[in-house]
């Protein structure tokens, strides 16, 4: 795993081999920041990584001048090695070991970037969960950007606020941001 871009461009990380993970491939996670690069300035962007494996996303949005990051995973392991790297490398990556739909149910803050990478094998009914437990809990600002990484025999395109995928091989990049409609919101001031 290398961090492609940014302060730490080139870094190579080694992770420990025992870590339940399926870290996101290089070219996968080049082509989703640069997506993201034509959405996003960076820097002070407040990031939520779900299902953070490695740290491997994080990492990427630190590197680039985001933060502060939250990085929520469940397994001690991936936690403790994130832990590490983040000092190392002196990066604004706070860790939290935890279920992620615990998570999302009792967290309160809200993000300018929300990534979760669940497992592939996670049932269709818990990727939609995901989704809709970030909508409904106000965890995305306004202008902000959900991307769920699944496979592509996951369909995802038919949830509320669905925006667009990237499919690379067997994986899929399903983005979600708030429609904005000017109209509306001009209508809601009438009425007030």
């Amino acid at each position: 795993m290398r961090i492609i871009s940014g302060k730490h461009k080139g870094r190579r990380l080694v992770a420990p081999k025992n870590l339940p993970v399926r870290p996101t491939t290089d070219m996968c996670k080049e082509s989703l920041f640069n997506i993201l690069n034509n959405h996003f300035n960076f820097h002070g962007l407040k990031v939520l990584d779900l299902f953070a494996g490695t740290g491997n996303i994080s990492y990427e949005f630190a590197s680039r001048g985001a933060g502060p990051i939250t990085s929520v995973d469940a397994d001690l392991g991936c936690i403790n090695f994130i832990k590490k790297t983040t000092s190392e490398l002196d990066l604004d990556i706070s860790t939290i070991k935890s279920d992620v739909f615990s998570f999302l149910e009792r967290n309160k803050a809200t993000y300018d970037i929300i990534f979760a990478d669940p497992p592939y094998d996670l049932s269709q009914e818990n990727f939609e969960k995901i989704i809709q437990l970030i909508f409904e809990n106000e965890l995305l600002d306004e202008e902000g950007m959900l991307i769920v990484e699944h496979s592509k025999h996951t369909k995802l395109e038919h949830m509320t606020n669905f925006s667009f995928s990237k499919n690379y091989g067997g994986s899929v990049f399903s983005f979600y941001e708030f429609e904005s409609d000017e109209e509306e919101d001009f209508d809601e001031e009438d009425e007030g």
